[in-house]
């Protein structure tokens, strides 16, 4: 159905942020129209301007929208959001001053996550997913990565794969759904080494389930006493070997040359990066590999932001993503992290932005969206607010409304 909105108090186009790849990015680079007009149909963008110049065969069709900003559809492209419980008394322990090393004794962690998730079933996750799904989509967010890695045995990872799918069928096209194979997203006490789980779990679960053709890219994390250099070659070959896409969780606690890796292999991004060297920013400016950002999980854990400024500065692609997770960020708008993270890492809106729509959806490999411009797909963000500056301004408030 062919749709006319006009009055936009502004569309916010990103034109110069897509003619620069959303690299180096400077305020312009938004490209806003004032008082903005835009047609659109079901699969592309038809023509956008300003008001006064909708062209006369698109007037009958168009809908006022005074008051409202537009931009390219709000992504988030790093979630957890397939998971069991909660871990709300560990986050407590910690702000107490348990340690780690202690919550992990006692059993907290990713493997309590995973025995929460092992215990439910497969309706009680995908009913808490779509909860949350549709939380996320009321702060304006319309494409959203789903990792599993919870599971963390070949039953219950491909149990929640195929849940993933479900869930991407029951939300196209209304919501993007992105399915992220994270099997080696931590290495099980049953097993007597990562090479193992590898072996017995993640590269023969791979293998079952690329023949269905429900993972759009596979994960790993990388990262001492977890997953090693070897286990991230194996899986990749694997799955390029299969035409599957490739993400890592890099360079979070160590670095540990995961951005160099993820390169080699042509991941779609490389995440986290709080620890990448100097070489690893180097690399990533010249590579087409997005460097995805995590502030809210260092918000949560008290630690040092990774070098965005630098990141940017060098020439990378970033993104900003949320992380939403039940230990190391429960929080699941990305809109909010990205708000609060821009002081501290020093981002112009135009980086602001481009980081959670433009590059993001490059971190999925999405190239046709992130900026509104004619033959690019519709995928917008709708909020009823006089300026994109309130909307990054108002941390934690919600302008997000539906689309007519």
């Amino acid at each position: 159905m062919l749709k006319a909105l006009i009055d936009l108090n502004e569309i916010v186009t990103l034109k110069g942020a897509h003619s620069k790849e959303g690299r180096h990015l400077v305020a312009d680079d938004l490209s806003i129209i004032k008082d903005g007009a835009i047609v659109y149909d079901e699969s592309k963008i038809l023509w956008v301007g300003e008001t006064t110049r909708l062209p006369e065969q698109y007037r009958n069709l168009a809908q006022s929208m005074k008051g409202h900003v537009l931009t390219p559809e709000v992504v988030d492209s790093h979630t957890h959001i397939v998971f069991g419980g909660d871990r709300a008394q560990e986050y407590a322990d910690r702000l107490n001053g348990v340690s780690y090393e202690e919550i992990a004794k006692r059993g907290g962690g990713i493997l309590y996550t995973m025995k929460q998730t092992n215990e439910a079933s497969q309706e009680e996750l995908f009913q808490t997913a779509c909860e949350r799904i549709e939380r996320l989509h009321s702060y304006g967010i319309g494409t959203i990565e789903i990792k599993s890695g919870y599971g963390l045995n070949f039953e219950k990872e491909f149990e929640v794969t195929l849940l993933i799918d479900r869930l991407k069928k029951k939300y196209a096209p209304r919501i993007q759904i992105f399915n992220t194979y994270l099997a080696a997203h931590d290495v099980p006490k049953s097993f007597q080494s990562s090479a193992d789980y590898m072996a017995k779990v993640v590269i023969p679960l791979l293998e079952k389930l690329a023949p269905l053709k429900v993972i759009d890219a596979v994960d790993i994390f990388h990262e001492k006493n977890y997953f090693t250099a070897d286990d991230v070659e194996l899986l990749f070959n694997k799955a390029q070997s299969l035409g599957i896409a490739c993400k890592t969780h890099a360079d979070e606690l160590n670095d540990n040359d995961g951005a160099a890796l993820a390169i080699k292999h042509g991941a779609l991004s490389a995440d986290h990066l709080l620890k990448i060297s100097s070489s690893g920013i180097k690399a990533l400016a010249g590579s087409q590999t997005v460097a995805t950002l995590l502030p809210g999980t260092a918000f949560f854990l008290g630690k040092p932001l990774a070098p965005g400024r630098a990141l940017l500065d060098g020439g990378a692609k970033v993104a900003i993503a949320s992380d939403y997770n039940p230990g190391s960020c429960h929080c699941d708008n990305v809109l909010l992290v990205a708000s609060m993270s821009a002081a501290q890492l020093k981002l112009n809106q135009a980086e602001l932005w481009s980081g959670i729509t433009l590059n993001a959806s490059a971190a999925l490999g999405f190239k046709n969206q992130g900026a509104i411009i004619p033959g690019m797909k519709p995928r917008f963000s709708l909020f009823k607010t006089e300026s994109l500056s309130h909307i990054t301004y108002n941390w934690g408030r919600n302008f997000a409304v539906s689309l007519p």
